[in-house]
């Protein structure tokens, strides 16, 4: 046996079937999610209620805290209330704040279990507007008391599209219809100058609407009539505009008349048939056929590119079999206009049309064509560019030509095509991408291909915007003395420009107003007055398109109004949570206050909560809350009340179900259902048999508490529902009734029935309600064949974890009542899960909720820390208890801290979350710190003390660095810790490196823990010396190092200093110079020596040697003959000796047959009595520059 308990929801009008056909219930209590939990929960009552007529009733979600505000209007007709638009949402900033003025109380929530009997008429209107208003502007309530104070400037409401293109066998239609209080006059601009309607016999404006009508029926050409027009719609309050409207004639011209000559072509060459259709506006589909209307078929060969030509990308024989004629279909008049036929006239080397070649795997070769490798059709060359608006559809194309027929892929440079816009057309010879943006625009590409090769055509495009809003201006309803701001923004490529206007003027021109501020695309508004009303414009526009909209600022000064029937009655099921709504309307905007059976005191707080738009809702109905609940609103201008009278009922409960039976055929079957109701509800007792509607014939009788079958029939088994019902709520029992045959036991059909996972449990109930338990009751389900082995108690609460559920407890599978023991201050709501040797069944219902009351928490939080996140802080932090641990309201934490072995006093703070920075801490010391639970009613225990630590910082070098060689292999390191480690100590970098005068090896890195402080380097190179840099390191890094390097090797510093420049370049070539140097030097010492250096040779005429001359003061003296003559041509140096003008290499000629004369150690002393020849003399001049001789005896 089975129950489902379906509470009062299925009162409601469905809010799912409304999100399915498409409405958006913004709240995040309705959505899509929602429906499909309620369906759910509901899939029992769903079937019932399809035979039930049920009183609607309607919920409102609570407001989002913000400061935007919604409200509502309604309008009192015939039929009722009735919604009249939807709502305004005025969004405020720092000190502009605008608070619109209209209705209060028209939020969505949760669904309350309540239901109104009877529904008034208004309830349904107010149902449908909380549905559709979220969104639009703040409309005035048409109420003939309301409508007769209130005013409101006008607003299009309807208008022709701004590209109008109409035909021209109709009359012309060009809308306009506005709104306001008072009613708006219309007048019309055609091409920027007023249009006089009187003057034209043939225009007219419909009544009660700026509509112009012009009629043809007496004669008259459309095309006169094209232009831009305009729409102002104005009463005393302002002036709304319309779009600027472009009228255009639709055309459909003719055919021009040409005959056209066969065309002759190649087999296999490519083929263009051009359309070159007439202009039409708009433009015409074109299709190709031939004369005979049969349609051409196209494939990768043979297609139609966009432009309307058909292209073939090689022309077979076969395609001369028809004509081809291009056709235009105009859009207005349905009519189609064809082309003069194309006929093909094709050269072929294989005039035999060969059906069988068309299926020949090489068709082109058996028939003699060619094969040629692609190229492009259309577009032309290898690179072509194309501009495209946002939004719009881009359309690419790439026909190439080709034997045989090239395949067409695309691709784009730098990123991949956007598969879920993109896709394929025309043979893939076109790529269309719908709705394009900014992130589509870039370089694509097409690939024709074939066997003989490929190619390909780059296409740029460029994505350009029209104007598109970002934040369209919204009406504006004020009070006297509030600000406000009205935005436009818009966004385009390029980016556009604004312009505002006021009741169709430029701004710039219209009359001051003090209170008034443009700041680009904002108009702030500051201490609105009633003479501040009025209608602006912004229009926003670039080269590609515009916007205009229409934005009124109305200034209402009204007193409090309630807008829903007086003394409503409201009744609920007991434990249900409900919801009281009083709609309201006032500018300012009234403040709205509950109170109770004329009580003093405004209701707020404990079962009671008040939304910001003034709708109550009472978490819990119990008995004590039925009353008269009376709503005031209150502004500066009066107050307003209305009063709702609350009845509570009690549920409807099956308290003896119907059971699971087995009969045999023939025999007589009950069915028990025994109900408790509210007695002033009507209660209705039916039955359903497998979920639908059960017939009642003569086999059957029906009673209150029973249903009885006379008889039983195998057509009798099957499932059977009992629906208990009145008109707020409804119970269901199920029970499954199986059919035997004679031969058959009972007992069998255990055996023989499946089994599967229990049933849910069902009607829990809460008693013996103490302050740290209660008992929790519930009515197993079926266990469907397999006995019930356990049940698992779970509990939700709804202050930390709303919505998230717990295991509390576990019980035996024979237990179906248990003392649960509970926390202080937690909102409980458990629900039960059933599970047998199959599975987990699903979880109850929830039961009603009970809170425990509050007290002082008796743990406190775990996993304190105290860390530092900077060198200079300290972070504690803790893990938060939970909701079963937190005892009471605003649960919150004590933190302590205080340095380490120090008499200094706790520092603290109360935090609510879950962590706390200290600051101005020194680097890495230890604290003691303490974190301690309080909340309303009191501290928790005394916490123990845990010591935590401030941030930590760079350590100091390492003290006392020692570098020792002992050998010649191995070099010993040893150090001290760092005198200030400013953390924990993670350990030590080596870094060392070997060098020899300027040879550097390798740097070496080391890594040691923070405990080593030695460290043994073996010798590769006995010779190069090493250097040392050592540092330590925290978390937070490596800290300053000290550098230190090894002593050199003994007896070797010597050896290795010469064996090291010995190999230098500069030692070497200044080893050269010297060697050259001396060279010349023992050169010059011989000619010397072989001259007689004591005796420098003078000319003939020489002057007296004077005291300067330095021969005089070493005693030297020239010895010469007075006839002795220079040799011709000789020339004194600048020091004094003679340049020799012959060769100076050939001194044995100068003593050939002369009297040349030498001294005793064989210098020569005499004149030169041997000369070359003038001319020889002369010739050798040349030579006496460059001489390396000449350059030795001038150093001699």
């Amino acid at each position: 046996m089975n129950r489902t308990t379906a509470p009062s929801g299925e009162r409601l009008i469905d809010l799912c079937a409304i999100w399915d056909a498409g409405v958006s219930l913004s709240s995040a209590a309705w959505n899509g999610a929602s429906c499909g939990v309620e369906r759910r929960r509901l899939n029992e009552a769903k079937k019932v209620s399809r035979r039930m007529p049920l009183s609607p009733r309607i919920s409102h979600p609570p407001r989002k805290q913000s400061l935007e505000s919604s409200y509502i209007f309604y309008t009192l007709s015939q039929g009722g209330w009735e919604m009249l638009s939807s709502v305004q949402e005025v969004q405020l900033k720092q000190l502009e704040v605008t608070r619109p003025r209209g209705l209060g109380n028209r939020e969505r929530g949760q669904v309350p279990r309540m239901a109104r009997q009877p529904a008034p008429p208004w309830v349904h209107a107010a149902f449908l507007l909380c549905l559709l208003s979220l969104g639009g502007a703040i409309e005035i309530p048409m109420d003939p008391s309301i409508q007769n104070e209130l005013t409101q400037p006008p607003t299009i409401t309807k208008q022709s599209v701004k590209d109008h293109i109409v035909d021209p066998r109709d009359n012309i239609l060009i809308e306009c219809e506005a709104k306001g209080n008072p009613a708006p006059s219309f007048h019309w601009t055609r091409n920027s100058r007023f249009f006089n309607i009187a003057k034209d016999p043939r225009v007219s404006m419909r009544r009660r609407s700026g509509t112009l009508v012009i009629d043809f029926r007496s004669g008259g050409r459309p095309e006169e009539y094209e232009g831009e027009y305009q729409c102002f719609a104005r009463n005393k309050f302002g002036t709304a505009l319309s779009n600027r409207i472009r009228l255009q004639v639709s055309k459909s011209p003719l055919w021009p008349k040409e005959n056209l000559d066969p065309v002759v072509v190649q087999e296999g060459a490519p083929l263009t048939l051009q359309c070159n259709p007439p202009p039409g506006l708009p433009s015409p589909v074109i299709f190709w056929m031939s004369s005979s209307m049969e349609p051409i078929a196209q494939d990768k060969r043979v297609s139609q590119g966009h432009n309307g030509d058909l292209y073939f990308s090689n022309v077979m024989l076969q395609d001369m079999q028809t004509d081809y004629s291009c056709n235009a279909r105009f859009h207005f008049t349905h009519t189609i206009q064809q082309k003069n036929p194309f006929t093909l006239k094709v050269l072929t080397n294989h005039p035999y049309n060969d059906s069988s070649l068309r299926n020949h795997p090489d068709m082109y070769s058996a028939r003699g064509v060619a094969e040629r490798t692609p190229s492009f059709m259309y577009p032309q060359g290898t690179a072509s560019s194309q501009m495209v608006l946002r939004g719009m559809d881009l359309l690419l194309e790439c026909i190439a030509s080709g034997v045989p027929t090239p395949d067409i892929a695309w691709y784009k440079k730098g990123g991949d095509l956007p598969s879920d816009k993109a896709k394929f057309e025309n043979f893939n010879k076109a790529l269309r991408i719908t709705n394009v943006s900014e992130e589509d625009s870039g370089e694509y590409f097409c690939l024709a291909s074939n066997k003989m090769g490929s190619i390909r055509h780059t296409i740029s495009v460029r994505v350009k915007a029209a104007p598109y809003w970002l934040d369209e201006p919204k009406n504006l309803i004020l009070a006297p003395g509030e600000d406000g701001r009205l935005v436009c923004r818009a966004n385009g490529n390029p980016k556009p420009t604004v312009q505002w206007m006021v009741n169709g003027e430029p701004l710039q021109s219209a009359p001051p107003n003090p209170n008034r501020e443009v700041a680009g695309d904002t108009i702030i508004f500051r201490d609105t007055q009633i003479s501040s009303r009025a209608v602006y414009q912004c229009n926003t526009s670039n080269e590609h398109g515009y916007l205009l909209a229409n934005a009124f600022v109305s200034v209402l000064d009204v007193p409090p109004r309630m807008l829903s029937p007086r003394n409503q009655l409201i009744r609920v099921i007991l434990y249900n949570r409900t919801r009281l709504d009083c709609p309201f309307f006032g500018s300012p905007i009234p403040t709205l206050r509950w109170f109770k059976n004329g009580q003093g005191s405004n209701l707020d707080g404990g079962n009671y909560h008040v939304y910001e738009n003034g709708s109550l809702e009472i978490k819990m109905i119990r008995k004590e809350d039925q009353g008269i609940y009376t709503c005031v609103a209150t502004n500066i201008l009066g107050k307003a009340e209305n009063q709702v009278r609350l009845e509570v009922k009690d549920p409807t409960r099956i308290y003896r179900m119907p059971e699971d039976q087995v009969a045999k055929r023939g025999t007589t079957v009950q069915l028990e259902c025994r109900v408790k109701h509210d007695p002033s509800l009507k209660l209705t007792v039916s039955w359903l048999k497998d979920d639908e509607p059960l017939y009642i014939g003569n086999r059957m009788k029906k009673e209150d508490d029973s249903l009885t079958i006379f008889g039983v029939a195998e057509r009798d088994q099957g499932s059977y529902t009992c629906v208990a019902s009145t008109e707020l709520d409804q119970d269901l029992a199920k029970a499954y009734l199986t059919v035997l045959a004679d031969q058959a036991t009972p007992t069998n059909r255990l055996a023989a029935l499946p089994k599967g996972r229990p049933d849910r449990p069902r009607d829990l109930e809460l008693t013996d309600l103490a302050e740290r338990s209660v008992r929790l009751t519930w009515i197993p389900g079926d266990d469907n064949n397999s006995p019930i082995t356990d049940y698992v108690v779970q509990f939700e609460e709804d202050q930390f974890q709303p919505g998230v559920w717990h295991d509390h407890s576990k019980y035996p599978g024979s237990v179906n009542s248990a003392v649960l023991r509970l926390s202080p201050y937690v909102n409980y709501q458990f629900r039960v899960i059933a599970i047998n040797e199959v599975g987990s069944s699903h979880p109850s219902l929830p039961s009603e909720r009970y809170r425990t009351s509050g007290a002082p928490p008796e743990s406190n939080p775990g996993d304190v820390k105290g860390e530092g996140t900077r060198k200079n802080n300290m972070e504690i932090t803790w893990t938060p208890m939970n909701a079963t641990s937190a005892f009471g309201p605003n649960l919150r934490y004590i933190v302590k801290w205080r340095r380490r072995e120090t008499r200094e006093a706790w520092n603290n703070v109360t935090v609510w979350g879950s962590r706390y920075v200290v600051g101005q801490t020194p680097v890495y010391v230890p604290y003691e710190i303490r974190v301690q639970a309080e909340n309303d009613f009191g501290k928790g225990p005394e916490p123990e003390s845990v010591i935590g630590y401030s941030g930590e910082d760079l350590p100091s070098a390492p003290r006392r660095f020692r570098v020792r060689q002992p050998n010649l292999e191995t070099i010993n390191l040893e150090w001290d810790h760092p005198e200030h480690p400013n953390g924990i100590m993670l350990g030590y970098t080596l870094k060392y490196v070997a060098f020899n005068g300027t040879k550097v090896g390798k740097q070496i890195v080391e890594n040691f823990s923070s405990n080593q402080t030695k460290f043994t380097v073996q010798r590769t190179d006995p010779v190069s010396r090493y250097r040392f840099t050592l540092s330590a390191r925290t978390q937070v890094g490596s800290g300053e190092a000290v550098t230190e390097e090894s002593p050199a090797p003994p007896n070797e510093a010597y050896t290795n200093n010469q064996a090291d420049i010995a190999t230098q370049g500069w030692f070497i070539g200044l080893m050269c110079a010297i060697a050259l140097l001396v060279l010349i030097l023992l050169i010059v010492c011989f000619i010397k020596r072989s001259r007689g250096g004591k005796y420098p040779v003078r000319e003939k005429k020489d002057v007296p040697l004077g005291p300067e001359d330095p021969k005089e003061e070493d005693g030297s003296f020239d010895y010469s003959d007075e006839d002795n003559k220079p040799l011709q041509g000789s020339q004194t140096s600048l020091d004094g000796t003679i340049k020799q003008q012959e060769s100076d290499d050939s001194l044995v000629d100068y003593g050939e047959g002369g009297e040349g004369q030498f001294n005793e150690d064989g210098s020569f002393i005499g004149q030169y009595t041997v000369k070359k020849d003038k001319d020889e003399t002369e010739g050798n001049e040349s030579s006496e520059a460059t001489s390396p001789v000449n350059a030795i005896y001038s150093l001699a």
